[in-house]
C-alpha cells in the first residue's frame, strides 16, 4: 500500500478492492425471471406503461435544477473537483431521465443496458461527489473515473454472460461506502450534505422497485412501485442540490427556498 496515502484513502482502496474481487469471483448471479414484467402496464395518449415512462422524468427534474445551481456558484465555492462530480451527477439524471423512459417504453435486456450504463454515470458523479468531500481530490478523480470505466463493463458483462453480479456489487458497494462516507466528518469547506437523507431515498426506491406488484395490489391499481422507485431515486438528488444552493449568495439563496415552496405547494 502506498505510504502516501491517508488513512481514508486506505479504506476506501482496500474496500473498492475487495468489492472488484467479490464481482469477479463471487457467485453467478442470474437476473430474476419476469424482471420485465412490471405492474403498471396501463398507456396514455399511447404512451405504453405510461406512468413508469413518465415517471423517469423526475430525474431530468433534478438533474436540471442541479446543473442551474451548480452555474450559479461562483468560482472557488467549491472545489474544482467537487463541481466535476456534481456535474457528472446531475448530467448523469440527465441521460439516465432518457434512458429509463426508453427502457420503460419497450422493456427488453437491449434497452435496460442503456438504462443501467446512464444509471452508473449518476451513480460515478454522486460517489466521486461524496468522496470529494470527505476524503481527497485525487481520491474522487480516482473514484469517479473507475465507476466511469467499470459501470458498462458490468453492463456489458451482464449481457454477455448473463451474470448480475457485477452490477448488483456496484449498486451495493457504492451504497456500502456512501454509509461509511456519511459517517465522516467533512472536509473543510465542503457542501454540508444530509446523506441520511440520500441514503433513505435510496434504500426506498430499491425497496419500491422490488415491491412494484405489491404496491400495485395494496393500491388497486392506482400505482405501482416502479414508477414512486423513480421518484424516490430522483429524490436522492435533492439534498446534494440544497447543499449546493446553500452556499450561494443569500439572495438566490431566498429565490431557491421559495420556488422550492411553490414546488412542493403547486395548490
Amino acid at each position: 500500500m502506498p505510504s502516501n496515502l491517508s488513512s481514508r484513502e486506505t479504506t476506501l482502496l482496500i474496500a473498492a478492492l475487495a468489492l472488484a474481487a467479490f464481482a469477479i469471483w463471487g457467485p453467478f448471479t442470474p437476473q430474476p425471471a419476469g424482471y420485465h414484467d412490471f405492474a403498471d402496464r396501463r398507456a396514455m395518449l399511447d404512451v405504453p406503461f405510461a406512468l413508469d415512462v413518465l415517471s423517469s422524468l423526475a430525474f431530468a427534474a433534478a438533474g436540471l435544477a442541479g446543473l442551474r445551481v451548480l452555474a450559479a456558484l461562483p468560482p472557488r465555492t467549491v472545489t474544482n473537483m467537487q463541481r466535476a462530480m456534481a456535474a457528472l451527477f446531475f448530467a448523469g439524471l440527465l441521460l439516465t431521465a432518457a434512458a429509463s423512459a426508453w427502457y420503460h417504453w419497450d422493456p427488453d435486456n437491449a434497452s435496460l443496458a442503456v438504462d443501467r450504463t446512464a444509471t452508473a454515470m449518476a451513480c460515478a458523479g454522486l460517489l466521486g461527489f461524496a468522496v470529494a468531500t470527505h476524503v481527497s481530490e485525487r481520491a474522487a478523480a480516482a473514484t469517479g473515473l473507475a465507476l466511469l470505466a467499470l459501470g458498462p463493463v458490468a453492463v456489458r458483462t451482464w449481457l454477455a454472460t448473463g451474470d448480475l453480479l457485477p452490477w448488483t456489487t456496484l449498486q451495493a458497494g457504492g451504497m456500502a461506502l456512501l454509509v461509511w462516507l456519511g459517517l465522516l466528518r467533512r472536509r473543510f469547506g465542503a457542501p454540508d450534505v444530509h446523506w441520511a437523507a440520500v441514503i433513505l431515498a435510496l434504500v426506498g426506491a430499491k425497496l419500491l422497485e422490488m415491491a412494484d406488484h405489491d404496491v400495485h395490489q395494496l393500491t388497486d391499481g392506482l400505482l405501482a412501485g416502479h414508477a414512486l422507485q423513480h421518484a424516490a431515486a430522483a429524490a436522492a438528488a435533492w439534498p446534494v442540490v440544497a447543499a449546493l444552493a446553500a452556499l450561494r449568495p443569500q439572495r438566490e439563496r431566498r429565490a431557491f427556498a421559495t420556488l422550492t415552496r411553490v414546488s412542493s405547494h403547486p395548490g
